[in-house]
Parts: structure tokens; sequence; C-alpha cells
């Protein structure tokens, strides 16, 4: 562990690890705070569709709120990662344009679509130009808290929407689930500490690294999992991961699987398996895992422990996250810096 200690001393210059430990005070403080915002005159509203206007970390947030209500919101949701909305938006609808930064150039093109075509609106950012166009147009903007990168927020990015979600009646109140996973994940920090000889995300690091990660969830379960679990190995670790689901990858990805030959060894299958996944996804996943054993391809399974949704979401996440902090220690990397996310911003500027 003494080891672990040095690295931390010597590549986390921003204090990441602190950044992750603090998901569960985001938890509690993101919904407090939604729960504050004046919402008057979009709660009498009916609305026919729902649009979650992000990237990064701000559209993962959606992903995880759709996967967590797919059998609770009576409207259709989607996540929009584009500069344009649908042309189908309208006064019906309902456009949440949510930017960590507030300057986010997908997401202030999507806020001036949504202003355009009449829809209701609201925005979610620590400031820049979505806060400024919000008051200008007097549109309902929630604050959240500053001083992490986009991807280490993902605690106020979601609890914020559950919270709208919630007040707005598109879903059900979750506010009792928050606390309860907020809780329990903060007991659960300890097992991260790298003090702990028996820590399971750096043993999950120690199996990935020096290889491609293949992760794997349930489609409407940890599928938003999965793709958070990808994002943050790519930007924290700097190691390339592709994420897809069960059932849709058994369709085309799996034969590319069959054809690896040699380069089998340069991958690693991680299973993200959750309690209350679908029967046939229970069965696929075990034939999945022998198959790709008998081709000679490391599998990884991880799975959800009993609870509310929220907090197996969230527990599986603070594993990940963590996992893919200490696997930049490993490698010497950075958990903090984005320097060709920063290289692309500043070319397209």
């Amino acid at each position: 562990m003494d080891d672990i200690v040095e690295l931390i001393k010597r590549f986390d210059a921003y204090n990441m690890f602190d950044m992750i430990i603090s998901i569960p005070d985001q938890l509690e403080e993101g919904f407090s705070i939604a729960e504050k915002v004046n919402l008057t005159g979009l709660e009498s509203e009916t609305f026919s569709t729902v649009i979650l206007a992000g990237m990064g970390g701000s559209a993962i947030a959606g992903d995880l709120l759709k996967s967590l209500m797919i059998s609770d919101i009576q409207i259709p949701f989607m996540v929009q990662r584009n500069y344009r909305l649908p042309r189908f938006v309208n006064k019906k609808t309902l456009v949440i344009c949510s930017s960590y930064s507030g300057n986010t150039e997908e997401t202030l093109s999507a806020f001036e679509d949504a202003l355009a075509s009449g829809a209701h609106l609201i925005a979610v950012s620590t400031g820049g130009q979505l806060a400024t166009r919000a008051a200008y147009n007097k549109i309902p903007f929630i604050a959240i808290p500053e001083g992490f990168p986009p991807r280490a927020a993902l605690g106020y990015s979601f609890s914020v929407l559950l919270s709208v979600f919630g007040r707005l009646g598109i879903c059900g109140d979750a506010g009792s689930d928050v606390m309860v996973a907020a809780r329990s994940l903060r007991d659960r920090n300890a097992l991260y500490r790298p003090e702990n000889e028996d820590n399971p995300a750096l043993s999950l690091a120690k199996k990935i690294e020096g290889r491609i990660s293949l992760i794997y969830g349930g489609q409407d379960s940890l599928d938003a999992v999965a793709a958070r679990f990808k994002g943050q190995l790519c930007e924290n670790s700097e190691a390339l991961a592709f994420a897809n689901q069960f059932p849709e990858f058994n369709h085309n990805e799996i034969v590319g699987l069959d054809g690896l030959g040699e380069d089998r060894r340069k991958f690693i299958a991680i299973f993200l398996r959750d309690i209350e996944d679908h029967k046939r996804i229970v069965k696929r996943f075990e034939i999945v895992g022998e198959f790709l054993r008998g081709k000679g391809i490391d599998v990884v399974e991880l799975t959800t422990e009993p609870g509310p949704k929220i907090l197996r979401f969230f527990t599986m996440i603070q594993l990940i996250d963590f996992c893919s902090y200490y696997l930049a220690l490993l490698k010497g990397v950075d958990p903090y810096t984005i320097e060709a996310i920063d290289h692309l911003k500043r070319k397209l500027s």
C-alpha cells in the first residue's frame, strides 16, 4: 500500500481522490439545491416529451436517470448529444439543458433551438453562457457548485435531474432513496482508501492494466453505468475502452470477438450485472461468458448487491470511478488532466 500512497503523492496533484469521495455528498446537496429552485409555471404543465441536452458527464446523468425510471416514467424521455434538437420539439416539450461549465457549445446550440421551438426550458450549470442566457430569457436556472471537472460532478448532475423530475410529476419522488444511497456510499468509501489491503478498485485496476476493456451491461439496466466506466477509463486513466449492451451486442459485436485470434490477449471483457436483470439477459451473460472464456478472453463479472436501484447504480459507479483512478496511478498518469479534449476545444474556439 505504501507504493500506492507514493503514486498518489506523485500524480494526483489536483486531488481527484477527494472528488470521487465526495459523490455521496453531491447526491444529497444536488437534490436539496434543485428542491429550492422556483419552478412555478412548470409544475402545472403536462408535457408530451422530455429531452436532456448535454454532453459527457451531463449526458451520462440523463442516461442513468433514464435507466432508473424505465418502469416509472409515463412519457418519452431522450438524451440529446448534439447541436440540434429533433424537429418534433414544440410547446409541449420540456428541454433541460445541462452543461457543467455552462459553455458547452453543443448544449448552448440546443438551448437556442429550444427557445426557437417554444419549448419549456430549464438550465443546469455552474454559470457560464448558459446561466447568462437563462437569466436573459427568464428561464429557471439550477446553479450547481463549481470546482470539479464535469465527470467528477456526476452526483450533482444526476440528483438535480431526479429532483426536478419528481417535482414535475414525471416520475415518483425519490428523495428518500437518494438519502439512503448517500449514507451507504459514504460508509463504503472506506473500501477504496489506499490503506485498505483488500481494495476492490485497485484489484480491478491491476486486472485491466495494459489491456483494452470491453464493458457490457444490460439494456435499461447497467448500460449507462457501462458507458460511464468507458468514459472514466478513457478520461481518468488514458486507457482505451469500449462499451456496449446486452442483448444488442449479441447480434453483431460478438462475431468480431470470435475473430480476434492472437489479439485476444489485448482485451478484457467486463460484465456489469444487476440483480434485477431480465432473466433472458442473465442467460445471455452466462452463455457469452462461457463463449469468451473458451476463446481465451478474460472475463470479469461485477454484480450489484440488493438495495434500491439508485444505490445499486451508484455503488457500481463508486467502484468503477475508483478503479479508473487507481489505473491512472498505476500507469503514471494524472487522473485530472484531459489534454486531448482541451486541445480539441482550443482548436474549435
